[in-house]
This record gives C-alpha cells, structure tokens and sequence, in this order.
C-alpha cells in the first residue's frame, strides 16, 4: 500500500508557494506527463507524489526510479524488465516498472541524467503505451503516468543535443516549477518550527522552548541555496546539539564543517585581494553615511519580507513597533507601488 502525501507534511504559507500548489491540484486529475522543475532541496519529490495522490490513480501503485544512480544498462531493466536468459545472471524473468506502476505513476526523478538511448524507449512507451523487456520480443501494453523531476535546464539540454526535443514535447505537457526558498521567506520559521519540534521529539524533549528573536533573525536573513533540505538539515543539528533543552536557541548550526581549526587551501593572490580591498572614501559625513545605510537595511528588508512588517522587522533584530518607527522616521513606504497597467 502506498503512504498517503499527508505522512510528509507540505508546509509553506507563501504566495507563490500556494500558487504552486494550486498548479499541483489543477494538474493532478489528468493522466499527461507532467515535469516538476526546480532547485535542489525545494522538495519537488514531495510534489511528484502530490500529482499522484490527487489524481484518479490515487489507489494504484506509485512507483519511483532515480534515474542517475543507475547505469544505463541496469536502468533500462530496471524500468522495462527482462527476460530469463537475457543477459548473464538474468537467471528469472524481471518485471520492470512501467509494468508495476500500471494504472498508476511513474517517477522518474533526476531525468536529465537519462541517456539518449533511453530517452527514446521511454518516448515510445509514453507516445503508444507500449514496452518490451529486455530479451524479449512480447510487446506488452502499459496505462502509466509519467511524471518528470530535475533540477537541470532542459530546454537547454535539448538546444545542444543532450535531451531529446520530442521527449521533452511529450513530457512537458505541463511544468510545474518549485520556487526556491528564498522566494518563500514567510515559510521560513514555520518550516523551521517544524524541524525543531520533530527532532525535539526524536530527541524525547518534553516540549520544544523556541528560537530567540536572534537566531530568528538569522535564520530568515539567510540565503539557503540548498532549500528546504538545508534547512531542514541546519535546525534538526541545531537542535541536537543545543546544550539546554528547556531555553530557547540561541545558537544556530548553519554549517557542520565550521570549526576554528579548519585548514585553509592556500588561493593564489588571497592575501593581496584583502590588502587590495576598497577602502570608503575619506572624508565622509559619517552620520550622513550611517542614515543613508541605515535607510538602506530597512528598504532591503521589507522588498525581500514581500513588505510583511514583522518579518522585515526580524531580519533586522527588532521589534515591529522599532520597525514601524524607523519607517516613520525615514518616510519610507510600507506598501508596494502599484503597477501601472494598461
């Protein structure tokens, strides 16, 4: 039996994270291929398995390959069988997984790693619902769902010759693309509430006591080019490695190589790049230059919070009465300017 999506909780709040979602739903009750685009670590294998649990085929089977832990040969059994006798040590016959996801799904994550060779077996299997095992000269009727996951350009890919374009026009019946975390800043702390109390859990805490208002900060000041899985992996060893179980963190383990006896690799240059570094121009009005920067930090983080004020305001390490009277002092909008429409 296959685990409901809801036993992997999706937690986002962001605009164009429900946008992304609602894409999900209208998708999912078609039976087209549909690819699933995006970053590394942005969770697009929890939105695979969405496409499958909303649809029609939620009862049948789901089944997922990742397409680049496999070789070529071993993928193409793998997703098409074979036959006894077809190659040494296919002792019995295999059923492939077009054949086991049918009247269901099929997952083929990390698709741009497949091979040209492949990439046309699959095309046939998508454009006639038909397939052959290895070895074998039956041909074998399948109903299957593809859906495609990456993080590569494919259309790129295609241009140059490492993707079949007819594939991809088959598969990109529709694209659902993942945003990235940093476009999703007021999932940030929701998501991270959400590691924390699991591993608190895990750890057998009674409870979990929180974040301070500073590693809040920095948790949304962060940039996290890895997604939800970084995050996911910075507050689950945040959390282990807190040192008091009942005080809120204060303490965040970003990176687990960060140590002050890490050797440096010696960088050509490194040593006059520093002593090169642009020096500000002297003299200055230096409460001019402090306003001006000030103003500057405040500009920044309401464009980055989507002008959420209490997020904004936590990206700076203040309060949102100190945030709402800097924007006072400043005459800074608080709203975005409308676009001019014709």
């Amino acid at each position: 039996m296959n685990a409901h999506p809801q036993s992997q909780q999706i937690i986002g709040e962001a605009p164009v994270f429900l946008e992304m979602l609602e894409h999900v739903s209208r998708a999912a009750p078609l039976s087209k291929p549909v690819l699933v685009v995006g970053e590394r670590g942005t969770g697009k294998e929890l939105i695979a398995s969405r496409l499958h649990f909303l649809s029609e085929r939620w009862e049948q089977r789901v089944v997922k390959v990742n397409c680049a832990a496999l070789t070529e040969s071993i993928l193409e059994s793998e997703l098409f069988g074979h036959e006894a006798g077809a190659f040494t040590g296919a002792a019995t016959t295999h059923v492939g997984h077009f054949e086991r996801a049918d009247n269901g799904t099929l997952i083929l994550d990390e698709l741009a790693t497949i091979s040209l060779r492949m990439q046309e077996k699959i095309l046939r299997a998508i454009e006639y619902g038909e397939i052959q095992r290895v070895g074998g000269s039956e041909t074998l009727r399948v109903d299957v769902r593809i859906v495609g996951s990456t993080n590569a350009d494919l259309q790129k890919l295609a241009a140059e010759g490492k993707f079949r374009k007819d594939l991809l026009d088959r598969l990109a019946f529709d694209v659902v693309n993942v945003p990235p975390l940093r476009e999703r800043v007021e999932d940030i702390m929701p998501l991270a509430h959400a590691f924390a109390i699991n591993m608190a859990s895990e750890l057998k805490w009674s409870y979990f006591p929180g974040f301070s208002s500073r590693a809040s900060s920095a948790l949304l000041r962060n940039k996290w080019p890895g997604n939800v899985r970084e995050l996911k992996n910075s507050i689950e060893r945040t959390v282990y490695r807190a040192s008091d179980p009942e005080k809120p963190i204060t303490k965040l383990s970003l990176d687990p190589f960060d140590t002050p006896y890490r050797v440096e690799s010696a960088e050509p240059g490194r040593e006059s790049m520093s002593r090169n570094r642009a020096t500000p121009l002297l003299p200055a009005d230096l409460k001019q230059r402090l306003l001006d920067t000030e103003k500057e930090l405040l500009t920044a983080a309401l464009e980055k919070s989507r002008f959420n004020q209490r997020i904004a305001a936590d990206m700076l390490n203040l309060s949102y009465h100190q945030f709402r009277g800097k924007l006072r002092k400043f005459a800074i909008r608080s709203k975005p300017e409308r676009n001019q429409t014709a």
